[in-house]
Parts: structure tokens; C-alpha cells; sequence
């Protein structure tokens, strides 16, 4: 098991790690959370863990309820987000009780900004049950919910008070699943390591315990030196502008980490075409991608893309922040005009 601590407006820990989750009532005990516990699920991986964590949380003496929503982008709504907030009320919780977010991404971000606005603020614990939770989302306190204009569009920094991270739940992700996580591993190898690159090449089978604490690792050190995304956070969105447009274009038919993907190849491709970037870092994202199984491209207009992206939140009037690929394990941060970034893209 590995333990890593985030220093950041809140100092909590991660650990990942094997057979965590038969754990966590007596690892919540140690951290002396108190009071009344609600598990925010989905449907799906609750019917794979929720009796588990429930067990767990009992046998520790914690008075549990739980909620659980249909899964997909499509609930991190406003309407799935008044609906919880009303479960709370109506169960009434307080604020010295806590929300666990028990799932991937799109539960992690919901019960992040529940936590982060039910009674201006209650504490709440990170779950992640998909490798791209692990690996990104349930670190570093970014929450949210989508509007019909963009995804993650309404939200707040809110830190948890702990991330626990059983990998032994690896075994039940679909190969889709799996390797949307992958994409996010990948990109950190691009942005800041290329020893993770090399890793990768070696087998994720081989090193998962290893990957995944150095993913955590890295955006631990990003986190604690600009939290509220100012600065060096935003590397962390290679790829990113325009897998959100990938995501909305396809109507979330193509999921977050096959978008990455896509998005993570297109702006190195254009890299490489216009010189800012050198050509085996494209060689060896391309062929990361096609090992594990993630597309290098899809079948939308890149124009259409492009007007997707002018609504994205990185935009700050007529500027937006790109990031760039320079070389393996190195990327920079690229402001252009929306006119140079409509250039560049198409």
C-alpha cells in the first residue's frame, strides 16, 4: 500500500492499495470522521461495492444511508444535483456528517459539489472505483456539474478528506472503462514524465500499484503549487479543450477518456505539422494509444469542434489557453487568440 499526502488548502491523504475497501469503516474510524454517513453511487458499480462499503462502514458503528444515480454525464445534472440535496435535507444531515463518493468521475465531481454547497459546506471522502478516477479526478478538489452549453461548467474547488483507492476493483472495469483510465495515465506521462512513458511501454499489468501513485504523485505537486488553476494546473488539460467539444459533439456518446485520447493526438499532430513540437512524441503517443486500445481519431468535423471550444471555460475573452507538446515529458502552456487558435486547429 501506498500512502500519499496533498498539502493543499486541506492536507488529506491518498493511499492505493489492495483490499482497501474491506477497510474503510475502521480507516474512516482513524481519521476520527464522526457523525452520519451518505454513499452517493451510481447504479452500477453500487451494485458491485455499495454492499461492501455499506458492511464496512456498519461494523465501524457509522448510521449509513445511500443514493444512487443512473450514471453517465447525463447525471451530472441539475436536476440529479437538487434531487441529492433534497435526499440530504429530507434524511437531514448536518454539517458534522459526511458524503463518500463512491464511483467514477462523473460521481466523484457530483458529490464534490454537493459537499462543496449542502449547508455551505459538509466534508466528504473520495471513492474511485474507475482507473481514471484513481489516476485524475478524485485528486486535487476540482467539482462540478454540466450545463446544456459545456461540461463541468458550474462547480467549486472543494478538497475531500480523504482518497482511498482499492485497485483490486480494476478487475471489474470493462475494457472501455479501462482503457479511458489509460488515457489520463498516458497524459501524464506526456506532460511530466517520460520514465512513466517507458513504464507504460512495459505493461500497466506489471507496474499498476507503481502508475498509479506516481499519477497521484505528480498532480500532487501541481495541486499544492496552484490550486485554484491559475497556472501549472492547466498543463494537466492536454487534450482536454477539445475532448469536452469531442464529448458534447458526440452527446457523450464518446466517453471522457477515449475524447482525451483523441484530443491529446490532434494537438500534437498540428505540433508536429507546424514545428513546435518534435516527431517521436508523437510516434510514441500514438502507439501508447493504440496499445491500450484508445482511438486516435473520430469521425467529427474539426470545425465543428472548433466553435464547441469558444465556450469552454480556459477561454478569457478572446484568448484561450492551449496546452502544447514540446517534447516526451514535456508540455507548456500556449495562450492564443481565439483567431490564432482557429489557425492552429484547423
Amino acid at each position: 500500500m501506498k500512502s500519499i499526502i496533498v498539502k493543499a488548502s486541506k492536507t488529506y491523504e491518498v493511499k492505493v492499495g489492495n483490499g482497501l475497501l474491506d477497510r474503510i469503516g475502521q480507516t474512516l474510524k482513524e481519521k476520527n470522521i464522526q457523525g452520519r454517513i451518505a454513499v452517493i453511487s451510481d447504479k452500477k458499480v453500487f451494485s458491485l461495492y455499495g454492499n461492501k462499503l455499506i458492511s464496512s462502514l456498519n461494523v465501524a458503528g457509522y448510521d449509513t444511508v445511500a443514493y444512487t444515480v443512473k450514471g453517465g454525464e447525463g447525471s451530472k445534472s441539475g436536476k440529479d444535483y437538487l434531487k441529492i440535496l433534497e435526499f440530504l435535507a429530507k434524511n437531514q444531515f448536518t454539517r458534522t456528517d459526511t458524503l463518500i463518493a463512491l464511483g467514477g468521475g462523473v460521481v466523484g465531481d457530483l458529490t464534490g459539489f454537493i459537499a462543496g454547497t449542502y449547508l455551505r459546506g459538509i466534508k466528504f471522502i473520495q471513492v474511485p472505483t474507475t482507473l481514471l478516477a484513481f489516476a485524475d479526478s478524485s485528486v486535487g478538489g476540482k467539482t462540478a456539474i454540466n450545463l446544456k452549453s459545456g461540461k463541468n461548467l458550474v462547480g467549486v474547488f472543494n478538497q475531500p478528506e480523504a482518497v482511498i483507492c482499492d485497485i483490486d476493483v480494476i478487475k471489474t472495469l470493462s475494457k472501455k472503462d479501462y482503457a479511458c483510465g489509460m488515457a489520463e495515465i498516458i497524459k501524464y506521462g506526456m506532460i511530466f514524465d517520460e520514465e512513466l512513458l517507458e513504464l507504460l511501454q512495459d505493461g500497466m499489468e506489471n507496474h499498476a500499484e507503481e502508475i498509479i501513485a506516481r499519477c497521484i504523485d505528480l498532480k500532487r505537486i501541481v495541486v499544492e503549487k496552484d490550486e485554484r488553476d491559475n497556472g501549472d494546473r492547466q498543463l494537466l488539460n492536454f487534450g482536454h479543450t477539445l475532448a469536452h467539444a469531442i464529448e458534447k459533439a458526440s452527446k457523450f456518446r464518446i466517453a471522457h477518456g477515449q475524447a482525451v485520447a483523441v484530443g491529446m493526438h490532434l494537438i500534437t499532430e498540428r505540433a508536429v505539422e507546424k514545428g513546435l513540437c518534435e516527431k517521436q512524441v508523437l510516434d510514441k503517443l500514438e502507439s501508447l494509444l493504440v496499445d491500450y486500445d484508445l482511438p486516435v481519431a473520430v469521425n467529427i468535423e474539426t470545425e465543428e469542434l472548433f466553435e464547441i471550444t469558444l465556450v469552454d471555460k480556459k477561454r478569457k475573452g478572446d484568448e484561450i489557453t492551449v496546452v502544447m507538446p514540446e517534447k516526451l515529458g514535456k508540455c507548456y502552456l500556449k495562450k492564443m487568440s481565439v483567431n490564432e487558435w482557429k489557425e492552429f486547429i484547423l
